[in-house]
């Protein structure tokens, strides 16, 4: 018997608190490449910052189509539990970039205005640009209900 979409949905949310750092995948067209990066969510969006000039920045600047997974370092099969993802990362402009700064500042206070970040850290923070990953397919995994055992949300489940 299938689970339910909205429990299918609880649980993607609940590892998304659980967890602070993606792995996000790109294509230039020729090369793949994948970096991992701290995200902060809403809803089932994860919001991220980059440098313009990284390589998966360029990358998405070309073709927004991406894929983000996210999990721990297990060690043991049965304990894998995590989210595979597929979608589109823009980059954010206006308030759109300031709601992302926001949420990213809720999750990591030190990068937030007058979070008291060392120096290092605040100059690296002003040469940054924000990003919206947004899933168009989503799947749990959760290895503890099978190996392998994988859920999907897509379409309104995603809203």
């Amino acid at each position: 018997m299938s689970e339910p979409r909205a429990a299918v949905r609880a649980r993607a949310l609940a590892l998304l608190q659980e967890h602070h750092v993606m792995t996000l995948a790109t294509y230039d067209g020729g090369r793949p490449w994948a970096a991992a990066v701290f995200y902060a969510s809403q809803g089932l969006d994860l919001f991220f910052l980059s440098k313009p000039s990284t390589r998966h920045a360029r990358d998405l600047a070309r073709n927004p189509r991406c894929a983000v997974t996210i999990q721990r370092d297990y060690s043991d099969w049965p304990q894998i539990k995590g989210i595979q993802a597929e979608g589109t990362s823009i980059e954010l402009q206006g308030a759109e970039g300031e709601r992302a700064i926001a949420l990213y500042a809720q999750r990591f206070p030190l990068v937030g205005r007058g979070g008291g970040a060392p120096m290092a850290i605040a100059r690296a923070l002003s040469q940054v640009a924000w990003y919206r990953f947004r899933p168009e397919r989503l799947y749990v995994i959760d290895n503890a209900l099978g190996f392998g055992h994988r859920d999907a949300l897509d379409g309104e489940d995603l809203i």
